[in-house]
């Protein structure tokens, strides 16, 4: 485990100079942040063990409760909004409607046959990390 971990840390995401945009936020205001992210890995990994065990449904209802847009007043998106960026702004909202998007997907997929299905409600999912990433990669807080 130790050996994969050195290999992450030294892989190319690793830079000597971090060229992501600081935004600048008080310290409370960055726990806050960094708790609801966490909470959205959270999240990720357990839609992703009901898909694996086949339970679309709880798949869903994590995704919209915790990360779509029904989720923003639970995740106090209104106070981190007058913090960051129109931009940082622009691409957490996205985030959230992928993941409202994939709700519908999902249970649309329930009624389709075989393949396509699954392909589409992985498709719809990874819109909602895309939009994590696309985040992660051009905005830092620390």
């Amino acid at each position: 485990m130790a050996m994969l971990l050195l290999g992450l840390a030294s892989g190319p995401a690793v830079s000597a100079e971090d060229s992501r945009e600081l935004v600048e936020m008080p310290a409370m205001m960055q726990e806050h942040m960094l708790a609801n992210m966490r909470d959205h890995l959270r999240a990720l990994e357990e839609i992703l063990g009901h898909l694996a065990a086949g339970d679309v449904g709880e798949a869903g209802k994590i995704a919209e409760n915790r990360l779509g847009l029904s989720s923003l007043d639970s995740h106090g998106a209104a106070h981190i909004a007058q913090f960051i960026p129109e931009a940082m702004a622009a691409a957490g909202t996205e985030m959230h409607r992928a993941a409202s998007r994939f709700v519908i997907v999902a249970q649309d997929a329930e009624l389709a046959d075989g393949y396509d299905g699954h392909r589409a409600v992985y498709g719809a999912l990874q819109a909602v990390t895309a939009a994590c990433n696309a985040c992660h990669q051009s905005y830092r807080i620390r």
